[in-house]
C-alpha cells in the first residue's frame, strides 16, 4: 500500500465502516471482500480497479454511492491528481 490511511469507523455484528483516504497513485492492493458492500465517495476523483487482468476506470462523484458484490480479487487505485476519500460500508450477514 502506498499511502492510503484508514479509519474503521464502525465494526459490529450487522455492518463494518471503513474510511479510506488514498494519495494520487496509491493502491490498497490486491484484496477480496467477504461481504457485499457500498461506496460513499466523500470527494470527487478518479478511481481506477484492476480486476480479472482488466483495469477499469471509474469517476467519482462526492455523495454517489455504488454497490459490489462480495467475492472479486481486485486493487484500487487512485487514479486522479488529489486525494481521493470514500467511505466503504460492508453488508454484513
Amino acid at each position: 500500500m502506498l499511502n492510503e490511511e484508514t479509519d474503521r469507523q464502525i465494526d459490529n455484528t450487522r455492518t463494518r465502516v471503513t474510511r479510506h483516504k488514498m494519495a494520487p497513485g496509491a493502491s490498497t492492493g490486491f484484496h477480496r471482500h467477504e461481504y457485499d458492500y457500498v461506496i460513499v465517495p466523500v470527494t470527487d476523483g478518479r478511481m481506477r480497479i484492476v480486476e480479472g487482468g482488466r483495469e477499469s476506470v471509474i469517476d467519482l462523484t462526492a455523495g454517489v454511492s455504488y454497490f459490489r458484490p462480495a467475492g472479486v480479487e481486485h486493487d484500487v487505485i487512485n487514479g486522479g491528481d488529489r486525494d481521493l476519500i470514500f467511505v466503504e460500508i460492508e453488508l454484513l450477514p
